[in-house]
């Protein structure tokens, strides 16, 4: 984890740790479900150049490692992330 990436004017190394918790922490995370929001999460990774380094789970939450670049909008990525991951797993579960 110490490389550094790069732009054309900058040097960075930007890692975040999410935890997204369930509602009232209700144990609704099997291994089906998450692996079904692991690869929404890497749908959608690339259109706000971001990149997946782990991801575990247990029963009630998720937690997950990605680098981004200084230009990505985190909080516009989660949002997409939740809205899409919500609607599609209620849908197939």
């Amino acid at each position: 984890m110490d490389r550094l990436d790069n732009n054309a004017h900058s040097v960075f190394s930007l890692y975040y740790h999410l935890v997204m918790v369930t509602k009232y922490r209700r144990k609704v995370f099997d291994s089906k479900i998450s692996d079904r929001a692991k690869n929404i999460f890497e749908y959608i990774c690339p259109k706000y150049n971001i990149t997946l380094l782990e991801w575990n789970h247990d029963m009630d939450h998720v937690h997950i490692l990605f680098k981004s670049h200084p230009n990505s909008e985190i909080s516009k990525f989660i949002n997409a992330y939740k809205s899409a991951s919500s609607r599609l797993i209620k849908k197939e579960f």
